[in-house]
């Protein structure tokens, strides 16, 4: 138990470096713009986020469920 949850921990801090860099494009793009398109630039790339982090937790929680019953 222990053991896994260093590991989850270590993984959450290395994605967690890894992605708060963001794009340096996206970020001059971003600066250029005004605040109605800005906000329409972040809403489409939560739009394009959604699926996937959708999908990593249903399979997240499946296999969550189907590990709990063996414990």
């Amino acid at each position: 138990m222990k053991r896994s949850v260093l590991l989850a921990l270590f993984c959450v801090l290395l994605t967690a470096h890894s992605s708060g860099q963001g794009c340096s494009v996206c970020t001059k793009t971003a600066q250029g713009l005004d605040d109605k398109s800005a906000k329409g630039l972040n809403g489409g790339i939560i739009y394009l986020a959604f699926l996937p982090l959708v999908l990593m937790g249903t399979v997240g929680l499946i296999w969550w469920k189907n590990n709990k019953s063996g414990v």
